[in-house]
């Protein structure tokens, strides 16, 4: 997926900065690998999952309401980073600007951090 590729952008670019971050690839959410999910927020308590698809209904808000459930007493800070909730546009350049980066991935950490 290229968000992978775009956080591990980020929490290079993170990284200069100070911030350290742990990027999971999750490969699947069924089977979750909710384990390794609690071990990171346990580490951090800060968790943001980054999805291509729309705020509203993707697998994000599956990730954090079961972080949430899970391990309430380690968050500090979680959060979703999604498209918004329209259509992809089919123009290359207006779906790179629509599509979450890595930019945009280290503007809404700096944001919080």
């Amino acid at each position: 997926m290229k968000s992978v590729h775009d956080s591990l952008e980020a929490a290079e670019v993170l990284s200069g900065r100070g911030i350290s971050a742990e990027v999971i690839d999750l490969r699947t959410i069924r089977p979750l690998d909710i384990d390794t999910l609690l071990s990171s927020l346990t580490k951090t308590n800060r968790v943001v999952v980054v999805e291509e698809g729309p705020l509203t209904g993707g697998w994000a808000g599956e990730v954090v309401a079961r972080l949430t459930e899970e391990g309430l007493g380690d968050i500090e800070d979680i959060w979703r980073i999604a498209t918004a909730n329209g259509p992809v546009p089919y123009s290359p350049p207006l779906e790179d600007a629509f599509l979450p980066g890595a930019e945009r991935i280290v503007g809404e950490v700096l944001a919080r951090a």
